[in-house]
């Protein structure tokens, strides 16, 4: 869980670089200004990649839970018929 929030702010702060870079209004409302060497393409390349690394952060498995696989299915055994059937204990199949 964790490592998805990360991811989707990670994503969005490359999304926000994708945009600032992009459109030169919205340079201009940006009260600071970035240093010559960090415009254009730098930009658009840093931002492509924290995209990436959003994406795969928020897509990948969450490694909070891991279940054990058996090596064989259990089947159930049942005692008693109809609705008085109880589960008295399992069988590998």
């Amino acid at each position: 869980m964790v490592n998805k929030l990360i991811g989707y702010l990670i994503a969005l702060v490359g999304l926000l670089g994708l945009g600032i870079s992009s459109f030169p209004d919205i340079q201009k409302m940006i009260p600071f200004t970035l240093p010559a060497v960090l415009t254009g393409k730098y930009v658009i390349i840093g931002s492509l990649i924290l995209v990436g690394i959003g994406v795969v952060l928020s897509l990948s498995k969450s490694s909070g839970s891991r279940h054990v696989k058996q090596a064989s299915e259990e089947v159930p055994i049942y005692e008693g018929e109809g609705k008085k059937k109880k589960i008295v204990g399992y069988q590998r199949a």
